[in-house]
């Protein structure tokens, strides 16, 4: 496009070179000056520089990093502040969730290994229990000619803790613990994927990129721990104690790298702040 205002200048030499030797008619000098005004005409100037930007622009995003086409703004608001900081606040409700499911499963825990406890104290009442009735046998023979009956004796520490174990199940059979921590461990695991998968994406949309770090592989680990621990639910349903252990211990690590990533996340966070806008 620049090649016109120089092929303009060289005719406007040549024009002048020839005019010494051999000047023009009046016929030529009109048609000289009439094609010079036409090449070289001001009305022309703006759009040969609207067109020479156009095409350094369209050279420059040829010359652009792939990584950077993805965050150009073509996916709106999917780039916005909005939608990126959706995932550090369903993430933190996750967090609290699940720390209340797993009390709940504690609790529901509780209700299995309370009868447990019951049970063995009712074997350490029975000998007690055989070895007090020939004394009681024989203080009813010696008072048989009494018309009181004899007071009853009081309870031992064996019944009472046995009294007091029986009446905390009931409060907890009642607080339905069970159906309460499968429905909290589904909707954990539904969700939970759900977003660690829509933050990777967020990511993506924002910066064309993801960022291999501590936080990426934290948010992998939790994802993968949760569906390892819903995998153990069929054998724990069936009474498998190996199965139970490690269902509390994989939660227990998911809880701990929860924990961990959280300073990770606050520091993404301030950066979304810096380098995205609203909405």
């Amino acid at each position: 496009m620049m090649a016109a205002p120089l092929a303009a200048v060289r005719a406007i030499i040549t024009c002048s070179a020839s005019n010494k030797n051999n000047p023009p008619s009046a016929r030529q000098q009109q048609q000289t000056t009439t094609t010079t005004a036409t090449r070289v005409s001001p009305a022309a100037l703006p759009s040969l520089l609207r067109t020479t930007a156009a095409a350094a622009a369209t050279a420059a995003l040829a010359l652009a990093p792939p990584d950077a086409l993805a965050a150009g703004g073509e996916f709106g608001i999917l780039e916005g502040r909005s939608v990126a900081l959706l995932h550090p606040l369903v993430m933190g409700g996750l967090f609290a969730y699940t720390l209340w499911a797993g009390y709940l499963g504690w609790q529901w825990r509780r209700v299995r290994t309370i009868q447990d406890e019951i049970n063995e104290l009712k074997k350490q009442l029975k000998p007690a229990a055989a070895a007090a009735t020939p004394a009681a046998v024989a203080a009813g023979d010696s008072s048989s000619s009494s018309s009181s009956p004899p007071p009853s004796a009081p309870k031992s520490p064996v019944e009472i803790k046995i009294d007091e174990l029986t009446e905390e199940r009931k409060k907890l059979i009642k607080g339905s613990f069970r159906d309460r921590h499968f429905n909290a461990g589904s909707i954990l695991l539904g969700l939970g994927v759900t977003e660690s998968v829509g933050g990777a994406l967020n990511t993506w949309f924002r910066t064309g990129k993801l960022f291999p770090g501590p936080h990426l592989f934290a948010g992998a680990a939790i994802t993968v721990l949760w569906a390892a621990a819903a995998a153990l639910v069929p054998a724990m349903q069936k009474g498998n104690e190996t199965a139970r252990s490690l269902h509390i211990a994989l939660n227990a690590i998911n809880v701990l790298l929860f924990i961990w990533q959280i300073p990770t996340g606050l520091e993404i966070v301030g950066k979304v702040f810096e380098f995205t806008t609203w909405p």
